[in-house]
């Protein structure tokens, strides 16, 4: 499998406080359909044979359903939209996105409650609508995977979130620990959770998920974190991609993430998992040091 990122645009519907695109909507304009189109035939002129369209809020963008449908015809074999979920609470919607040639969906759910996602997503009913949204969708018999930031809020919400997720029959989730970027970075002082702190809402959540036999994974936190939990690290499994952003292109996220995303610390060197750990997010031991790394010896 071979991916392409495409954000589309960077307008949204919420305004999440940990939001790494941070103010891009204030300046920057959607792509143009034709930008965009010229961007899906090159990448899939390179063997890209998934697309995954994202912003922003890919499904704001006003020539959505064409985008999608282009790369539909264009012979995409998965076609993903990357999505706050909350259009999809909009069973018509629905209905033209599956029509145009989505394939998987991938919304965002912050919290157990409405109380938690709507304080992290900062807007009064979202929550609602995107659990409709899921709802709708599983009706629809369309494949959901998931996607949780880890923040200090919602840490120790995991397993309820969890719960919700497979209550919702939702195929796959993920928790992806908060990237100290954009909106996330001007709320550090109190968004940023340890991650040795909260592991065990992590893998209490994962528990919950592998024992109903979904999908489960985990995204920015290290191996030496995650013993016993090796199989459910989503680094390992994500493939080769080039991502198309605002004006600039990134031809291989893997090396991006290694080389420019994440660090390793003093001691990783001494670690079974140096070769395929990628470390946190290279922000994060700038708040919280080094200490809670310890390596696993050989």
């Amino acid at each position: 499998m071979q991916r392409v990122d495409i954000k589309i645009g960077f307008q949204c519907n919420n305004r999440c406080k940990f939001c790494v695109q941070g103010s891009k909507r204030d300046y920057l304009p959607a792509k143009t359909e034709k930008e965009v189109e010229k961007s899906l035939k090159e990448a899939y002129g390179r063997g890209k044979d998934e697309v995954v369209f994202t912003g922003g809020e890919p499904t704001l963008h006003p020539h959505f359903l064409n985008l999608v449908n282009y790369a539909k015809r264009l012979g995409f074999g998965e076609i993903q939209i990357q999505t706050n979920g909350r259009m999809f609470s909009y069973y018509g919607f629905c209905l033209k996105t599956i029509k145009a040639g989505a394939t998987q969906f991938s919304p965002a759910v912050h919290g157990p409650d409405a109380k938690i996602h709507d304080f992290l997503t900062s807007v009064k009913g979202s929550f609602e609508q995107t659990i409709q949204g899921i709802k709708n969708l599983k009706k629809l018999n369309q494949y959901v995977l998931t996607n949780t930031v880890i923040t200090s809020t919602n840490a120790q919400y995991l397993p309820q979130i969890a719960k919700l997720l497979v209550d919702l029959g939702v195929n796959q989730y993920q928790f992806a620990f908060i990237h100290i970027s954009g909106r996330a970075a001007e709320n550090k002082d109190w968004i940023v959770p340890q991650k040795s702190k909260i592991i065990k809402y992590v893998k209490k959540g994962l528990d919950i998920g592998i024992k109903a036999n979904r999908k489960v994974m985990t995204e920015a936190i290290p191996y030496c974190l995650m013993q016993g939990y090796e199989d459910y690290i989503a680094e390992k499994v994500i493939p080769p991609s080039i991502v198309y952003d605002a004006g600039f292109v990134v031809e291989d996220y893997e090396k991006y993430r290694k080389n420019k995303g994440k660090a390793k610390g003093p001691n990783c060197s001494k670690c079974k998992y140096n070769e395929i750990c990628e470390g946190p997010w290279k922000e994060y031991p700038e708040i919280f040091g080094w200490k809670e790394f310890k390596p696993v010896i050989k």
